[in-house]
């Protein structure tokens, strides 16, 4: 089903550039306008002048930060600052990083996967998608012709085939080995062996692959080879821009940690926040736990707790002062007129489900949750807590993390999670590793 390859990855020239910490940088889409100086700052190299280049006001078609971040590849690569390795190859990253005071190790391959349409169920999407970002990621796609970060996906190890294969190309010594990137670390080695490639990349032909972070650079990739094939018939079926960078993490990786985006609500009106809680009580029981108790949030966690499968628990804060409400659905069928007909069974039944469209969309009035400018996320509840506290939004909404096999059975019923439902954390860097289209 899926066609995993090597490629020959562009990566920075060490003996050139020595500090690669200084370089990497996140992926575009959680790097605000503050973190882009620093980076830009910390070297002239940083990789985020491609990946998220600056904008200026005086941009024009034809010089604007796509054509900037161009003629900065271009020019790298003519000075030897990032280089193309000589063989193709897929590579193991090992991503360490530190979350809720726990350290974990997760462990991706790097390679190019065939780009599938949505319809073929080769790729699978999980949540939906933005139109902003997807334009933004095929502008850079047409200007810089390369995927400058991976869309992650989950695929299943099946008797720990692959990962036997990988535990013994990691005796070697790595191609890259930095150590402290904003708390994080990140190891890369360079598989060439053919009898391994082959051995990896046969054992995931034959099942699907699921997107956990990246559904719009691989949106944009997808839209950006129809236009070139539109406009150039010809092309090879083995050319480089039917192809995606991707990162593919074992389902059962002990690494894969997903946090819940917990909802951020602001520009609520003053009556509809006073009728806020007799709506919900017409849905919801409501328990109350005082966020000053030291023992709070282990309590909540026990009453936030899902025990039968269709059980709703969610938590709000902002709306009784120095509480932390506890809502439980009484019936899923009580609010089955409010929730879209057209989604899956195991949709409908989604606690964020019922937030964004029971609580958000009908009760509070919210416009379509995703493309609204009073909702933010936070993926830690206690910074929720703080936000609400300094009044920097009105109500908080705490959310469970969703379970890899709900993702998983979302994608394989060909339906998606309202946007924002999950947080894969921390995201792939980039910088790494370059994949080029030409």
């Amino acid at each position: 089903m899926v066609e995993v390859c090597p490629f020959r990855g562009v990566r920075y020239n060490q003996s050139l550039v020595k500090d690669l910490a200084a370089v990497i940088c996140p992926p575009y889409d959680i790097i605000s306008p503050q973190f882009q100086q620093e980076l830009g700052r910390r070297s002239q190299y940083n990789f985020v002048r491609l990946e998220h280049g600056q904008e200026s006001a005086q941009d024009t078609p034809e010089n604007n930060k796509y054509t900037r971040s161009a003629a900065l590849l271009e020019q790298w690569l003519e000075r030897g600052v990032l280089k193309a390795d000589e063989t193709p190859a897929l590579y193991i990253h090992k991503h360490s990083f530190t979350c809720l005071g726990q350290s974990y190790h997760r462990r991706g391959i790097i390679c190019r996967v065939r780009l599938e349409e949505w319809d073929k169920m080769v790729i699978r999407p999980h949540e939906g998608l933005l139109g902003k970002p997807k334009d933004d990621r095929l502008r850079l796609l047409w200007a810089l012709q390369a995927n400058t970060s991976p869309v992650m996906a989950l695929f299943e190890d099946r008797r720990q085939a692959i990962s036997s294969l990988l535990d013994g190309e990691q005796q070697a010594e790595p191609i890259i080995d930095v150590s402290a990137v904003d708390g994080e670390g990140h190891k890369i080695w360079a598989v060439t062996a053919p009898d391994v490639i082959k051995q990896v990349c046969a054992s995931l032909s034959d099942q699907p692959l699921y997107i956990a972070d990246g559904h719009h650079r691989y949106e944009s990739a997808l839209n950006h080879k129809r236009e070139r094939v539109s406009c150039s018939p010809s092309i090879l079926p083995d050319d480089p821009l039917n192809f995606v960078m991707m990162t593919l993490v074992d389902f059962a990786d002990p690494g894969l940690v997903i946090l819940p985006p917990h909802r951020l609500v602001s520009g609520i009106s003053a009556t509809s926040l006073k009728n806020l809680a007799a709506k919900l009580k017409l849905f919801f029981d409501i328990d109350e736990l005082s966020l000053a108790a030291p023992d709070v949030w282990l309590r909540f966690d026990d009453m936030l707790a899902v025990g039968q499968p269709g059980q709703v628990r969610l938590g709000l804060v902002g709306l009784a002062a120095g509480k932390v409400m506890v809502l439980k659905l009484r019936s899923l069928a009580a609010v089955g007129q409010m929730m879209p007909y057209f989604h899956s069974e195991l949709y409908r039944k989604l606690g964020v489900s019922i937030l964004d469209h029971v609580i958000l969309e009908n009760l509070l009035g919210v416009r379509e949750v995703g493309e609204d400018a009073n909702i933010a996320y936070s993926y830690d509840r206690r910074e929720a807590v703080r936000k609400v506290s300094a009044k920097e939004c009105q109500l908080a909404f705490i959310l469970n993390s969703v379970k890899a096999e709900v993702i998983r059975a979302i994608a394989d019923a060909g339906d998606r999670m309202p946007r924002k439902s999950t947080y894969f954390y921390p995201k792939a860097p980039a910088g790494l590793i370059l994949h080029r289209l030409v």
